[in-house]
């Protein structure tokens, strides 16, 4: 009797020990990887894998508060914000001039903003510069009035002044 029951016990004991534990749920922020074009993406499962990449990994920084999504167009959900001025990293170009974005050099794929969201860290000064309005010119406008007199009057009032 002891030996049938320790044989029991041992066979339970062997048919347990192959089975495996179920694998973990998949959820949104569950880690994948991806590899496009011969370069692996980590990125959360919710975060849509690109169908191109181009490699470009440089530091951009954010000209406005561009929506972060998770699809490279505006189709996705958004994921966060961009911070207006503040630097993220740019791991390359993807499909419809997106650029696949991290939140440091070799990280995992965050979601992906339009091309026009953000300028390299060493153009960003220029580029704030020059998109500045700069004051007009003001014209005037002057008609001879008789002899050597004048009446002239600027664009931007209805006042004539006379010389």
């Amino acid at each position: 009797m002891v030996k049938k029951s320790l044989a029991l016990t041992l066979l339970a004991v062997l048919t347990l020990a192959g089975c495996k534990a179920p694998p973990p749920p998949v959820t949104d922020d569950t880690l994948v990887t991806s590899e496009i074009n011969g370069v692996k993406l980590v990125h959360r499962h919710a975060v849509a894998a690109p169908t191109e990449f181009e490699p470009v990994n440089q530091t951009w920084r954010a000209l406005y508060g561009a929506s972060v999504m998770t699809t490279p167009d505006y189709g996705g959900k958004v994921v966060r914000y961009l911070e207006t001025g503040k630097p993220f990293e740019v791991l390359g170009n993807v499909e419809h001039n997106w650029l696949a974005i991290a939140d440091q050099a070799d990280g995992p794929l965050i979601g992906y903003v339009p091309l026009k969201a953000g300028v390299e860290s060493s153009r960003y000064d220029a580029t704030v510069q020059s998109d500045r309005p700069r004051p007009r010119k003001t014209k005037q406008v002057c008609v001879a009035v008789g002899g050597a007199s004048k009446a002239c009057r600027t664009n931007d009032t209805a006042t004539w002044i006379l010389d």
